[in-house]
């Protein structure tokens, strides 16, 4: 196993690099990377396995791979960063400083909606290819036009997509900026929203489990299963709001026109270590002021969300445990960030100052039994 996988971990936390190990050596990760910061110093730092099967590529240090929404909450962060560079409100008006957005009952819009998922406009109504998604300005003159699918605050539902076009206009709006840029600049430089060309030798090839272990099945817990027949029921439907959001663009995620397309709810393309120092800095006060972070991760909404039909929790931007995060016992008390499709989390708990992220490239489901990330949280918090 040891040849598998390299770096350094704590002796403290020599679980969580037996549990990394063994899931390389057994087939449950091709390629990863996981993370830990506890007060601010680096406890563990491992990657291993396969970046590409297809050449044989192993996965080293440097190598980048996609986190689909975990990039939410780091775009979350850079909105939040605006708005306190900036002064504005949370609670204020987007057609304060988006008046085109003020129509079609979008009129009372705050940017607290659309960092909640309250804006109720989680779908792009017409199809839009993969070189329009590359252009932010376009996608929001798209989303400004469209009518709302309920009151804008009355409900939330997940935006997988529209999120990040919705934060993308705040901030270009006010930093003349995209959000990859914007986050490379002032974030971390090594957090990628639309990947440079000459790193994209660098990034992980992502793959799929054999069919057989996709399949739903076993113990869906702490999902319900009320919800989980709700979700099969959604997936099944491409009528449904979790297709309708999730489809539209299309999207290959090993294609390099979406790779660096910049697509800021699910394009975030980095290191577990990158990840987890955004979390550790987050902590730190080096990114927001410590009373805005205290704010931001205040629990907003809770509840059945309109789109994915499970219960899913957010503060300002980031996901909080829920049927939608879902962390081990002792992280769900104080925990925030967010979970990414195929196995994906980044997340920091202020209360044990800890930073944690793990990035996969082969994408495995909670619901096909995808253990991966929590296993490893349960270790780090058992060595706290």
């Amino acid at each position: 196993m040891v040849d598998l996988v390299h770096g350094t971990a704590d002796p403290a936390f020599g679980k969580v690099r037996e549990l990394f190990e063994a899931s390389v050596a057994d087939g449950r990760n091709l390629g990863a990377s996981v993370a830990v910061y506890v007060g601010g110093r680096a406890v563990v730092e491992l990657w291993g396995g396969t970046a590409d099967a297809k050449s044989g590529r192993p996965w080293e240090r440097d190598t980048l791979c996609v986190t689909f929404s975990s990039t939410k909450a780091v775009t979350a962060t850079a909105a939040l960063r605006v708005a306190a560079e900036r002064g504005i409100l949370i609670d204020s008006p987007v057609a304060d400083w988006w008046p085109e957005y003020a129509c079609a009952g979008k009129e009372s819009t705050t940017l607290e909606d659309f960092l909640t998922h309250r804006a109720g406009l989680p779908v792009l109504e017409r199809p839009v290819s993969a070189a329009e998604a590359a252009e932010p300005g376009l996608i929001a003159g798209l989303l400004a036009a469209q009518s709302p699918l309920w009151e804008p605050g009355s409900r939330h539902g997940y935006h997988a997509l529209t999120y990040g076009w919705l934060l993308g206009e705040f901030i270009r709006r006010h930093t003349d900026s995209t959000v990859g840029d914007y986050v490379r600049r002032e974030i971390g430089s090594d957090l990628h929203i639309g990947v440079p060309e000459p790193l994209l030798e660098k990034i992980a090839r992502l793959a799929f489990p054999p069919r057989e272990e996709q399949e739903w099945s076993g113990d869906p817990a702490p999902v319900s299963p009320e919800a989980v027949q709700r979700m099969a029921q959604a997936f099944r439907d491409p009528h449904s709001l979790a297709m309708r959001s999730t489809t539209n663009p299309r999207a290959a995620y090993n294609d390099p026109e979406v790779l660096t397309g910049g697509w800021p709810a699910t394009g975030l393309v980095t290191t577990a270590r990158a990840l987890a120092s955004h979390y550790r800095d987050l902590l730190a006060g080096e990114l927001l002021p410590p009373p805005m972070l205290t704010d931001a991760i205040r629990e907003r909404v809770r509840g059945i969300d309109e789109v994915l039909q499970s219960i899913s929790a957010y503060g300002l931007g980031y996901g909080l445990p829920s049927e939608s995060m879902i962390v081990p016992p002792a992280a769900r008390p104080t925990s925030f960030g967010h979970a990414g499709a195929g196995g994906s989390i980044g997340l920091a708990d202020p209360a044990h100052d800890l930073a944690f992220a793990f990035i996969p490239n082969l994408r495995r489901d909670w619901l096909a039994g995808d253990r991966r990330a929590y296993q490893l949280l349960e270790a780090v918090y058992a060595a706290l």
